[in-house]
């Protein structure tokens, strides 16, 4: 009976939730991005275990910075977070004018068009979702994604829905394997990847970030064989006005017949564009988790 009760308040609090994001969808965004600031700072005074983490990530990271200069970087991280957490009421909600006009997508965006099998690589960023938003809605492709189902039958279905307002978008469970990824790929559809976190050692290899060894999964690399399909890197910047969306042009030689030296790369060039915005990058994550055989735990 308890654990009925306790099921019926939480989708209650969670359809209270979303209910609220719809609200929030109509106002002006300097009132929602003014919000974000007030609860990006009481998350950073309230959520110590995971403040400790992004301290420790870029003491490894950045280990030339003082600490002042690393409390910066994370006070402003959590206020960037913040705000991309409420910055998905309009984007999933408001009318699809406000999302094409609050994001802009600029660069290599022909590197999206025809047919070409093409896998994006959408590093952690807080404005990932609004990258996703934006070419989903702007590129006339078929887009696939890797989704990974909430435990909050509410929350996932308001994730799942919000993800995939636009008809071009299909998403994959991890639990569906990859074969109907790759066939997607090779139907000419674009497969948006995020494969820069520590998923855990099970397929993961161990390759440099910052220096640091850090489980990997190289699934980049293995896609873009797989399905022969060339890889377009999207960053996406949080901006006063919106979001700007950046497409860089494919990688020439991408992928080789090395999985480690591929991965690396892809750490490597993920570190360029954290260094262009450190403050926005996914430093909450335990990115250092998992160790090497022998080594000590990092956190």
């Amino acid at each position: 009976m308890t654990k009925m009760v306790g099921n019926w308040a939480g989708a209650t609090a969670s359809r209270m939730g979303v209910v609220f994001m719809k609200v929030l969808a109509r106002l002006p965004l300097p009132f929602v991005r003014g919000l974000g600031s007030v609860l990006g700072a009481l998350l950073y005074a309230v959520v110590v275990p995971r403040r400790r983490v992004a301290m420790r990530n870029l003491e490894l990271c950045f280990p030339d910075w003082t600490s002042r200069q690393r409390r910066d970087v994370v006070r402003r991280h959590f206020t960037y977070f913040a705000q991309a957490w409420l910055d998905r009421s309009w984007l999933w909600h408001a009318h699809p004018d406000v999302t094409r006009k609050r994001i802009a997508l600029t660069g290599a965006v022909d590197e999206l068009a025809g047919k070409d099998a093409t896998l994006v690589f959408a590093p952690h960023f807080v404005g990932m979702d609004a990258g996703w938003t934006a070419i989903t809605q702007q590129v006339d492709r078929k887009f696939v994604g890797i989704y990974t189902k909430q435990a909050n039958a509410v929350v996932d279905q308001w994730m799942l829905e919000g993800r995939n307002r636009f008809d071009s978008a299909t998403p994959f469970g991890r639990a569906d394997g990859v074969r109907g990824l790759v066939a997607a790929l090779k139907r000419g559809e674009v497969m948006y990847l995020l494969p820069d976190m520590n998923f855990g050692p099970e397929e993961s290899i161990f390759v440099p970030f910052y220096g640091v060894q850090a489980a990997t999964v190289p699934s980049l690399s293995r896609f873009a064989r797989l399905g022969g399909a060339k890889v377009v890197p999207v960053v996406t910047r949080l901006t006063p006005t919106g979001y700007e969306v950046h497409v860089h042009e494919a990688w020439p030689g991408f992928p080789t017949k090395d999985l480690a030296a591929d991965t690396t790369m892809m750490n490597e060039r993920l570190q360029g564009y954290i260094d262009g915005m450190p403050d926005q990058y996914w430093w909450v994550h335990k990115r250092f988790k998992t160790r090497p055989p022998g080594e000590p735990a990092l956190y």
